[in-house]
Order: C-alpha cells, then structure tokens, then sequence
C-alpha cells in the first residue's frame, strides 16, 4: 500500500482538484490519502474531510515547518511506501503512475527514494516554465541517477516508510529545503532516482508570484546553506495561493 502524505495550509482553492485526481484515478492501486493541515483558517478541513482517510490538524502556537507537516503525516501511515506531494500537484493516470513507480523500487531492493521530472500543467505553462523547470528536472536526474548524491523536489517524493524511519524522517528545522536534505541523507544509506518517464504537474504559483529567477536563486541558497550548514537561508516560505 501506498501512503499519500499532503502538507497542507490554507490550500482551499485547489486541493480538491489534486483530491479528486487521486480518488478517481486509483481503482487498481492499494493506497490512503492522509492530510497533514497546519492550522488552516480557510474551507482546507473539509475539503480534506471529503476524500482523505485521516486528516492530521497541527495544534501548537507557533507556525509548522514543511518537516513537521510531513512527518506527522508520515506518522499515520501504514503503507509500505510514503508518498509526498503538494497540495496543487496532478498526477496523470494515477494507476499507471504507480505501477511504473512501484516497478522501480521493486526492480531495485536499494531504492530508497524516488522522483519524478516536474512540469507545469499544460494550460497554464510558460515558455520560462518549460526552461527552467527543464533545467532543475536535468538536475535532479544528474545529481540522482549519475553522481548518486541525492537531492529532491517536494512536488513528489517517493519513499520506503522503513528508510524514511530509519533517518527519522524529515529535518523539522528546516524551513526550506526539506526535500533535498532527505534525499541526500538517503542516498547515505541507499540509492535515491529521479525516473524521467514519470511526470508530475504544478500550478507554478510561486514561479509567478515572485518570477523564475528569483526563485531560482532563493532554491539555490536554500540548497547549498542546508547541504553545507543544515540550515535554509529562508527564515519562512510564505503562502502563495
């Protein structure tokens, strides 16, 4: 079984889509969608109610980390596999999708963590979309699949539950970059890939809220302040819906 793990946080506007995606494309495919909400203040909850078979609500004072999200999702799954994604991803074919996916780590018990390349929904993309998002995916397939160092994109993220637990999961500290601190620490231990025949979608809302080149920048500082001193430079990763 598959356990889908989606940090959430005031993502009324578009979770159901992502929901909906998941609920109607899985009929062959063993899985559980559990919510993991950071105190949203919007109709999140019960759009999650709908569909998820848990929903986690985070109850203390100060604001929840991308990690704690994650990992207390991570902590009411049962399946054998954990699957990270955010809350305005779509997946094409969801049973083809993870047939392949669960083809990968069954052809290599050493897999630990995989990913995908990641594009933005065909009606809204962008000619600056489709190039830098081509350039980070060509990174993370050189930096996974070629050197074996590990880095990763929270847009999905696919892990064995007993790897995931045996690094203890996430970095909570971290407030951006995550993603690539866990695939790194795996790769420690085992292999981590990118599969460049599996293609997730995003609404590049962040891309657009703030333009490719900043962003990249601000990935590129996060990346290397937490591969070098295991912190992220961004202090908060403010919403963007």
């Amino acid at each position: 079984m598959i356990s889908i793990v989606i940090p959430t946080l005031n993502e009324g506007a578009g979770l159901e889509k992502t929901l909906r995606n998941l609920a109607g494309g899985l009929k062959e495919t063993e899985y559980e969608i559990i919510i993991s909400d950071g105190k949203s203040t919007d109709n999140t909850r019960e759009i999650a109610a709908r569909y998820a078979h848990r929903v986690v609500v985070y109850n203390k004072l100060e604001r929840q980390t991308i990690g704690q999200g994650k990992n207390a999702g991570a902590k009411e799954g049962r399946g054998e596999f954990l699957v990270f994604i955010d809350a305005d991803v779509t997946i094409p074919s969801p049973d083809l999708f993870f047939k392949k996916a669960l083809g990968d780590f069954e052809r290599d018990p050493l897999l630990a963590g995989l990913g995908s390349r990641i594009r933005v929904l065909p009606e809204l993309e962008r000619f600056s979309d489709r190039f830098f998002r081509g350039l980070l995916n060509c990174y993370n397939i050189f930096m996974n699949n070629v050197l074996a160092l590990g880095t990763g994109s929270g847009e999905f993220q696919m892990v064995r539950k007993s790897s995931f637990d045996s690094i203890g999961g996430f970095n909570e500290k971290i407030v951006a970059g995550e993603d690539h601190d866990l695939f790194m620490r795996l790769a420690r231990i085992a292999r981590t890939r990118f599969d460049p025949k599996l293609t997730v979608y995003e609404r590049g809302r962040r891309a657009r809220a703030v333009g490719w080149p900043w962003l990249m920048s601000v990935w590129i500082l996060n990346a290397l302040s937490v591969t070098f001193f295991k912190r992220s430079v961004s202090k908060e990763w403010k919403e963007v819906r």
